[in-house]
């Protein structure tokens, strides 16, 4: 009996080690599930907001209206681009906000039966985009050229055909120029779309208060580590688009509080430990690998996910036995050191803030020893940090050191706040440590000068328009300087091609850097006042402290749903507090003010196993 043979219409495959999803795919591809890896992300087309600058270009409007995405022959109802002469047709175009993803043409009829060669270049700011690509050397590695056009290419110079389409790009950027380089040339675009490419999943935290600022704040922050969310979580999505581990803690904070248990964070940890596998420091940097200690600490802390810890549990423990290797019997630590850029130049206030990260990694890295039941290791985090804190020196200046010494409790909030962190305001800052900053002068109970400091550094960068937070920033910059969404006056300073240092002078630098989220951690943290208690936040402790602030209200994703939370401060200076919340979520606060409420709120997280 001949075997009958049933071909189903769609086959579905599992593909991808890390996806849970499933993929359409045609019958031909039954026996080719291996070759096939499914794309985590969504693709959405999003028309640009303005014109920014254009020449020899007419029906340039019709650019601003979306269509269906077809090509059609003729011209009708499309912006027409035309070189006449040495003349170049070009056009500026602005799509709003930082993306990642590329650029979709959509093409008309032109005058050349031949492609046409065009430049497209890409832009964080207007003046990347009307940047020409160049080299630029390091003060760390002199003998190295880093190009403002490596991690991604935003610079090219191709053919686009008539009647068709074409992507071009794969980069972080907000405006895109397109030149038309030939001659006496004609081109006709229906769509000049972006195409936005990120991972689609829901805001469940959210923070909203009496200031607008802080609001916009706390939502750049989370937008900025969204973007950077693709299939591993990346530093940057134009530069540094790679799993840097400590860059990541910042990250995975604001996570935590914004999208709550997600695959990307334990994937990357996955990663980051096969790329760099003991002996080796993740990504060649001890400090790294202490990063790596706190954030699985953290992870337990909101997620509970005993799977994925017990799976890094040998190389914890081993990783804890290797910084016993590398502290002397005086507890001087003898690797390499390095906190952030900025604090590069004092090595020897660097090395400080580093034993003060080994101490705090080996406080959280003991409970992990206590969650393993393995009291030996334990015990060995415990001598680390006796020896590093007996050895332990204080700084002479860096900020980074003293926010560290507080966070690990080798040095009392209020010194660090009296003797460092007040001095200079903001002077200081930077993107990566100046959420330490802040949650070093929170410990020091001063929350008002770390709200005001958050409205003046991360502010300020939205007051330059930007609409994610940038790897480097110094308020220095702004004088006399362009805003990065105007083609501003050539005689000012341009604030993203005429600074920044190291590996990113210049339009090398990244306006959407993971790191610089803190912020949106910080005040869910301390304003909203979420602390986890218990693993798997089965008990949170609610302490608002709203400074200047009015009111606050906003939500907390957790495992067993989401908690809803509500500050206002009455005119005797007194908080009343709603807190609405998953029934297996304990409250623990000292507002005596306050109404708390069990809901049935489905799960949005599903980490608990």
């Amino acid at each position: 009996m001949k075997k009958k043979i049933i071909i189903t219409c769609l086959l579905f495959l599992s593909i991808g080690p890390f996806s849970k999803a499933q993929v359409l795919l045609p019958p031909v591809f039954q026996n080719e599930s291996n070759r096939a890896r499914q794309d985590e992300m969504c693709r959405v087309y999003l028309l640009p907001t303005r014109i920014m600058w254009r020449q020899h270009v007419e029906s340039e409007q019709f650019l601003l209206k979306m269509t269906n995405g077809q090509t059609e022959l003729g011209h009708a109802n499309m912006a027409h681009m035309l070189s006449k002469g040495q003349d170049t047709a070009s056009i500026l175009l602005d799509y709003g906000r930082e993306l990642h993803g590329g650029l979709r043409l959509v093409m008309g009829s032109g005058n050349r039966s031949q492609p046409s060669l065009v430049r497209i270049r890409f832009g964080e700011s207007v003046q990347e985009c009307n940047s020409t690509t160049n080299n630029s050397r390091c003060d760390r590695w002199p003998k190295t050229s880093f190009s403002t056009d490596d991690h991604a290419k935003r610079d090219f110079i191709i053919e686009i055909p008539h009647d068709g389409q074409i992507e071009i790009g794969n980069t972080g950027f907000r405006f895109v120029r397109i030149d038309l380089l030939q001659r006496d040339a004609t081109i006709d675009l229906k769509e000049a779309v972006a195409i936005f490419h990120f991972r689609n999943i829901p805001y469940v935290g959210s923070f909203s208060s009496s200031d607008s600022r802080l609001d916009s704040i706390w939502l750049t922050g989370a937008y900025t580590t969204h973007l950077n969310m693709q299939e591993f979580l990346w530093d940057g999505i134009k530069r540094d688009r790679l799993v840097w581990i400590g860059d990541m803690h910042p990250e995975t904070s604001t996570i935590n509080c914004v999208f709550g248990d997600n695959q990307v964070v334990p994937n990357s940890l996955d990663f980051a430990c096969k790329e760099f596998p003991l002996p080796k420091w993740l990504n060649n940097m001890p400090a790294y690998s202490m990063w790596y200690l706190i954030i699985q600490y953290e992870w337990w802390m909101h997620s509970a996910d005993r799977n994925f810890i017990n799976s890094h549990r040998s190389y914890i423990l081993e990783l804890i036995e290797q910084f016993d290797k590398t502290v002397d019997s005086k507890g001087d630590f003898q690797g390499n050191c390095f906190l952030d850029w900025p604090s590069s130049p004092n090595k020897e206030d660097v090395k400080i803030g580093v034993e003060a990260l080994l101490v705090w990694s080996m406080k959280d890295a003991m409970k992990l020893c206590e969650l393993f039941e393995d009291s030996a290791h334990a015990d060995i985090c415990k001598g680390i940090i006796e020896r590093v804190s007996k050895h332990i020196d204080k700084p002479k200046s860096l900020k980074q050191a003293a926010a560290l010494m507080t966070l690990s409790g080798t040095m009392t909030s209020k010194e660090a706040y009296r003797k460092y962190l007040s001095k200079g305001g903001i002077q200081g800052f930077s993107t990566f440590y100046g959420y330490y900053m802040l949650e070093a002068e929170a410990q020091a109970g001063e929350y008002q000068a770390a709200i005001d400091a958050i409205r003046q550094y991360w502010g300020a960068m939205l007051d330059m328009g930007a609409t994610t937070f940038w790897e480097d920033f110094n308020p220095q910059w702004m004088k006399n300087a362009n805003r990065i969404d105007e083609i501003g006056d050539p005689k000012k300073a341009n604030i993203h091609g005429d600074f920044g240092t190291y590996c990113y002078r210049g339009f090398r630098m990244s306006l959407c850097h993971g790191w610089a989220s803190g912020p949106t951690a910080w005040l869910t943290h301390n304003v909203l006042g979420v602390k986890i208690m218990e693993p798997g936040c089965k008990a949170l402790l609610i302490e608002p402290h709203l400074g200047d602030l009015k009111s606050a209200l906003g939500t907390y994703p957790t495992p067993y749903g989401t908690v809803f939370i509500s500050h206002e401060m009455k005119p005797e200076g007194t908080i009343h507090s709603f807190i609405r919340k998953p029934k297996q979520v304990k409250i623990v606060t000292s507002i005596k003010d306050c109404t708390i409420q069990d809901s049935e709120d489905l799960p949005t997280t599903s980490s608990l196993k």
